[in-house]
């Protein structure tokens, strides 16, 4: 009796409210915040040479296979494959039965969407076309889920139910995108037998799916296969885990994506952010926030996504393809435009593919903090200035 009472107080009084916070549609944006907090705080501090350097630390073990040889790869190349399994299995619910499954249900996400990536690289690329950061177009590119939603979540009824669905669709669309932008520029030399070689595994997990071979631990060693022959391929390793994706059962993909969800959102992006925000700041801070690559980044997320969103969304209404989400008005899709320039997860995965030279990694990647801080102030205070519920809007 006295052990049963003894456990249930630990349960209530510190399991619940962590279970509860983990259950948050807002925890992830929190914890990712922390992180990356944490990490700025540490490399910038007495212990900054150490920390910095534990990420890049040689891992020799892999060196035969060619595997990823520094903790950072590690997590860069292996632990975000599977991240992107978990965004692959989103994207193929959201096309078999979600806000993908219909023409009329995908025409205005897809082309915010699309609006929300092509004005961001234009504004980059007229910043930076003749200069040495120009293969970095596709960095403002990205829209971070996690964070977008969870300041959605915060602002509560200021954003009606059918724009948060709007938000959660586009963001899917815009990380489909940065797949498809990473596996066709910001991989390296392409290795033909490899490449060959990953086919090969994508046939035979077809079969296996005709054949109506259980998904068990066969599947799971092809789909390393997959990892592995992607990653030598010379096509960034973390399209292996979209592709696996593909070959997901549609009745499991439910299952997957609980069974996978906190282990992706409350270790690998977590571990995620730590690695990639080591980033010293350096003492000359206002001159490289000044560079061409920073603003490039900055005004595209801060000003192109909500330019893109609201100006391909409204084309779409006028030519009567599409309908803006019941109960909002333009100045809500605005706002939505506004929460998309938090790039944050996706665009500093980008800036780590995108430069080879760890300078203009950095620069990138504090502009991206910065873009995303911004982003997310305006479209807290435009909401804010919002009325919650507007009728009859134009």
């Amino acid at each position: 009796m006295a052990m049963t009472k003894l456990r249930d107080l630990i349960y209530g009084k510190f399991l619940t409210p962590i279970d509860e916070f983990l259950h948050d549609s807002r925890a992830v944006g929190i914890i990712l915040f922390a992180c990356t907090v944490i990490s700025l705080t540490l490399a910038n501090s007495a212990w900054s040479d150490s920390y910095i350097s534990f990420w890049h630390t040689e891992t020799h073990f892999g060196e035969l296979l060619h595997l990823p040889h520094s903790f950072e790869h590690w997590i860069n190349d292996l632990l975000m494959a599977i991240f992107f399994f978990l965004v692959g299995m989103e994207i193929k619910r959201e096309i078999l039965s979600g806000e993908l499954s219909s023409l009329k249900k995908s025409i205005l996400p897809v082309a915010g969407a699309l609006g929300g990536m092509i004005v961001p690289a234009l504004i980059f690329i007229a910043l930076n076309s003749t200069t040495p950061f120009h293969h970095g177009w596709g960095i403002p590119m990205a829209t971070d889920i996690a964070f977008s939603l969870g300041i959605a979540s915060i602002l509560g009824k200021r954003v009606p139910i059918a724009l948060r669905i709007f938000l959660m669709a586009l963001a899917i669309i815009d990380d489909l995108g940065a797949i498809l932008v990473i596996a066709l520029f910001y991989g390296g030399d392409v290795q033909l037998t490899y490449l060959i070689a990953a086919a090969a595994v994508c046939v035979i997990l077809w079969m296996l799916n005709q054949l109506r071979v259980r998904f068990g631990l066969f599947h799971i060693i092809l789909g390393l296969m997959l990892w592995y022959t992607v990653y030598c391929s010379g096509i960034h390793a973390t399209i292996a885990g979209v592709l696996f994706a593909v070959f997901v059962p549609t009745n499991l993909l439910s299952k997957f994506e609980a069974r996978l969800h906190d282990p992706v959102n409350f270790i690998i992006l977590p571990i995620f952010a730590l690695a990639n925000t080591a980033i010293a700041i350096p003492s000359d801070f206002a001159g490289a926030i000044s560079t061409s690559l920073s603003w490039g980044i900055i005004l595209g997320l801060v000003l192109g996504k909500p330019i893109g969103i609201t100006l391909a969304a409204w084309l779409m209404v006028q030519l009567k393809l599409g309908a803006k989400p019941e109960g909002t008005s333009w100045t809500h899709v605005i706002g939505v435009g506004l929460l998309a320039g938090i790039g944050f997860t996706m665009s500093i995965f980008i800036a780590s593919l995108a430069f080879s030279d760890r300078q203009f990694q950095d620069i990138s990647k504090i502009a991206i903090l910065i873009a995303s801080l911004l982003a997310a102030v305006a479209g807290m205070i435009w909401f804010a200035l919002c009325p919650v519920k507007r009728k009859n809007s134009i």
